[in-house]
């Protein structure tokens, strides 16, 4: 199996999350650990089917994973990856400060 680059990893989680549909799903679930797709889709203006589109996006980039109980689908937040994004964004801010720095003391103002 072939691990995602942190960078991809990211770009993953920063798509998904571009919709603000799936931003809305996530706090739901953060907020209602173990919620069933029908019990997502009664707090939300989309349908069932729609709710689960949605889910299966933000399963594929790790944010939510699933468990079978019986015949429901619980849903729950799965931190680790967007916790990647964060520190990539993390890495990536430090290195635009040491640039800016770099300029900053070769032409002060």
């Amino acid at each position: 199996m072939i691990v995602p680059s942190a960078p991809n990893r990211a770009g993953a989680v920063f798509g998904v999350l571009s919709d603000p549909t799936r931003r809305e799903l996530l706090q739901t679930i953060a907020e209602r650990p173990e919620a069933t797709a029908t019990e997502l889709a009664s707090a939300m203006p989309i349908s069932r089917q729609a709710v689960v589109k949605h889910l299966t996006a933000l399963a594929d980039a790790g944010l939510v994973d699933r468990a079978r109980a019986g015949r429901e689908v619980r849903y729950h937040v799965t931190p680790e990856p967007l916790s990647d994004a964060v520190s990539w964004m993390a890495d990536v801010g430090g290195q635009w400060d040491r640039r800016l720095g770099a300029l900053r003391r070769r032409f002060p103002t």
